[in-house]
C-alpha cells in the first residue's frame, strides 16, 4: 500500500474498472467529434468566435467544444446535471420530494427516475433551441426547414440521453462519479490546444519568459490551494455513549467527528454567478438595442462593476446553494436518535444552532475563497496580458474536485481488496471450522 498507482492494475476487479470507465470515456470523446448532418461547420464557428463570454461560450466548456463544432454529443451531459439540481432545489420546495429523499434506496431510485424523463425533456427543448439558433446563422445550414429542425432535435436528443446512459454505467461498473468524470474529460480536452498556443505565443514574443514563470508559479500555488481547501473542513466533535447490545455486551463508547467542509457548496455557487453576470453579454449577441449594449459594456472583464458582481455573487450563491444542501436540523435529528450528542451541546435544537453556527462561520473564508478563485484568472490575464492560457477558475475546481473524488475511490477499491486479502489470510481452520485468527 505504500505506493497505491503501482498496485491498481494488479487486482483484477479494479483493473477492469479502470479500463471499462476509460473504453467509455473514449467512445464519448469520439461521438464528440462527429458533426451533425445538415450543418456547416465553418459558418458556425466564425459564429461561435464572436459568443466567448457569453451563456453559449461557457456551456461550450462544459461539453469540450461540442456546441461549438455541432456534434451528436452537443448537450453533452449537462440536461443531466440541471435535472438533477432541479430536483435537488424542489427539494427545499416540495415536501413530497423531500421525504423521498429521506426515504432510503428506493426513494432515490423514484427520484432518479424522475431525474432520467426531465432529462429527456431538457434535451428535446436545448436540442429545439439549438437548432433555432444554428438555422438563424446565415450559412450555417445547408438545407432549412421542418427536416433539419427534426432531423437535429432527435439527433442531439438521442446523443444526449446516451451521453447520461454512459455516465450511469462509469458510475456502476468504473471508478468515480460518471457524471463528473466526462465534464472532467470534456474540460481538459482543451488543455493540449491551448499549452501549443501559448508555446507558440512565446516563441513569438509575445510571452516574456519572465512573464510566463511567473504565470506557471502563480497557477501552480492556485492548485495547491484549491486542493487544500477542498480538503479542508472543520471537524465537530462528537460523542456516541457506550451501548448495551446483545445479551448483556456492553458496546462502549466512541469519539467521532462531524465534518463540516469549508467548500461544501463545491462549484455551483460560482456556475451560478457566471450564468448571471453573462446575462446580458449574451442578450447584447442577440440584440441590437442600445441600452442592452451599454449594459452589457458595464458587465464586461476589466470593469471593476463586473468584479464586484460577480465576487458578491459567488459569495451570496454559497450560502444559498449550503442551505439547500446542509440541513443543520435533520443532522441534529439523526444525531439524536443515535444517541450521540456534540459534548456541552444539548441535543436536538440546541445542537442544530450550534452546527448552523459553525456552518456559517466556516463559509465565511470558503465563500471569499470561491470569489477569489472566480475572479482570479480575469485578473491574471489583465497582469500578463495573455488570453490563451488553459486557466480558469471554474474549469481548475471542477477537475480538482473529480480528480481528487476519483482518487478516493480508487484507494478505498484498493484497501477493500488490502482487506480481503488480509482476512484470508487470517482464515483457519479449527476443529472442521473456519475461524478468524
Amino acid at each position: 500500500m505504500a505506493n497505491p498507482i503501482q498496485n491498481l492494475f494488479r487486482f483484477p476487479e479494479l483493473k477492469d474498472r479502470i479500463l471499462f470507465t476509460l473504453f467509455i470515456l473514449l467512445i464519448y470523446r469520439v461521438g464528440a467529434h462527429i458533426t451533425a448532418p445538415g450543418i456547416n461547420l465553418g459558418a458556425l464557428q466564425e459564429q461561435f468566435g464572436q459568443l466567448e463570454g457569453t451563456l453559449f461560450g461557457v456551456y461550450d466548456m462544459f461539453v469540450g467544444g461540442g456546441l461549438s463544432r455541432a456534434t451528436i454529443f452537443a448537450l453533452g451531459i449537462m440536461p443531466y446535471i440541471s435535472a438533477a439540481i432541479m430536483f435537488q432545489l424542489l427539494a427545499a420546495v416540495f415536501p413530497t420530494i423531500e421525504k423521498l429523499q429521506k426515504e432510503g434506496e428506493e426513494g432515490r431510485k423514484k427520484i432518479t427516475q424522475w431525474t432520467r424523463y426531465t432529462t429527456v425533456v431538457l434535451c428535446i427543448a436545448q436540442a429545439y433551441g439549438y437548432s433555432v439558433f444554428v438555422g438563424s446563422i446565415e450559412g450555417a445550414v445547408l438545407n432549412p426547414g421542418f427536416l433539419f429542425t427534426f432531423s437535429t432535435v432527435l439527433t442531439l436528443t438521442v446523443g444526449g440521453t446516451f451521453i447520461m446512459w454512459l455516465g450511469e454505467q462509469i458510475t456502476e461498473h468504473g471508478v468515480g462519479n460518471g457524471m463528473s468524470l466526462l465534464i472532467f474529460f470534456s474540460i481538459i480536452e482543451g488543455f493540449p490546444g491551448a499549452v501549443v498556443r501559448t508555446w507558440e505565443a512565446l516563441m513569438v514574443g509575445e510571452i516574456g519568459i519572465m512573464a510566463m514563470a511567473a504565470l506557471l508559479a502563480v497557477v501552480i500555488g492556485v492548485t495547491a490551494g484549491v486542493v487544500s481547501m477542498t480538503m479542508g473542513a472543520r471537524q465537530i466533535p462528537v460523542q456516541i455513549p457506550r451501548k448495551v447490545v446483545g445479551r448483556g455486551r456492553i458496546q462502549e463508547g466512541q469519539k467521532s467527528y462531524v465534518p463540516i467542509r469549508v467548500n461544501a457548496a463545491g462549484v455551483m455557487p460560482i456556475i451560478f454567478a457566471q450564468s448571471f453576470i453573462i446575462v446580458p453579454g449574451t442578450l447584447a449577441a442577440f440584440s441590437n438595442a442600445d441600452f442592452i449594449r451599454e449594459l452589457a459594456d458595464l458587465f464586461q472583464p476589466g470593469n471593476w462593476l463586473y468584479y464586484g458582481s460577480y465576487g458578491l455573487l459567488t459569495i451570496f450563491f454559497t450560502y444559498f446553494y449550503t442551505a439547500i444542501i446542509f440541513n443543520p436540523v435533520d443532522l441534529a435529528e439523526n444525531l439524536k436518535k443515535q444517541g450521540a450528542f456534540v459534548p456541552g451541546v444539548k441535543p436536538g435544537a440546541r445542537t442544530a444552532e450550534y452546527i448552523d453556527r459553525v456552518l456559517t462561520r466556516v463559509l465565511v473564508p470558503g465563500s471569499i475563497y470561491l470569489a477569489v478563485i472566480a475572479l482570479l484568472p480575469f485578473w491574471i490575464f489583465d497582469i500578463f496580458n495573455i488570453q490563451t492560457f488553459f486557466f480558469g477558475g471554474t474549469g481548475l475546481l471542477i477537475c480538482v474536485g473529480v480528480g481528487l473524488d476519483t482518487v478516493q475511490r480508487a484507494q478505498q477499491h484498493l484497501l477493500l481488496r488490502h482487506y480481503d486479502g488480509f482476512m484470508k489470510k487470517g482464515r483457519v481452520k479449527v476443529r472442521g471450522r473456519q475461524r478468524y485468527m
